[in-house]
């Protein structure tokens, strides 16, 4: 079996990069959801989510950037079976450790949100984590170069 032949490569690449293309998409349009919400969107919030929102500072938005674009574009590179995919999606996963270890330990949001609200970034570091996993796999084997 020829690695570098897409005919022989597993049908779940294809499916797990996709999902993770898709995944990340999503992420993206979180992010922008957050830095383009409204006054009155944000007025809408109840005093408390308004502050934890209010408060965020540059460097951990600037993170959340990082994070989706590098999930996005680590994804996409992963489909077009690109070895670069790798470094990018070890970007990503770094950026989204910031955001999260800021949301869940610099912040109220647990006490305002509830315990619950962690499993949410918890989820996204599980899945990057596979991701860049996935991602060293699929090199290793010869699946991306």
């Amino acid at each position: 079996m020829s690695e570098n032949n897409p005919s022989s490569l597993p049908k779940s690449f294809y499916w797990i990069a996709g999902a993770a293309l898709v995944w990340n998409l999503l992420g993206l349009m979180a992010y922008v959801a957050q830095v383009s919400m409204s006054p009155e969107a944000l007025a809408a919030l109840p005093d408390a989510e308004r502050a934890l929102y209010e408060g965020i500072p540059t460097w951990v938005t600037s993170a959340f950037a990082i994070a989706v674009n590098g999930g996005v574009l680590g994804s996409l590179l992963l489909v077009l079976r690109k070895a670069l995919a790798l470094p990018v999606l070890v970007v990503s996963l770094l950026a989204v450790l910031v955001q999260v270890s800021y949301n869940i330990l610099m912040t109220e949001a647990l006490a305002v949100l509830g315990p619950a609200s962690a499993i949410g970034p918890l989820v996204l570091v599980v899945i990057a984590v596979y991701l860049v996993w996935f991602a060293g796999d699929a090199k290793k084997k010869g699946w991306i170069s």
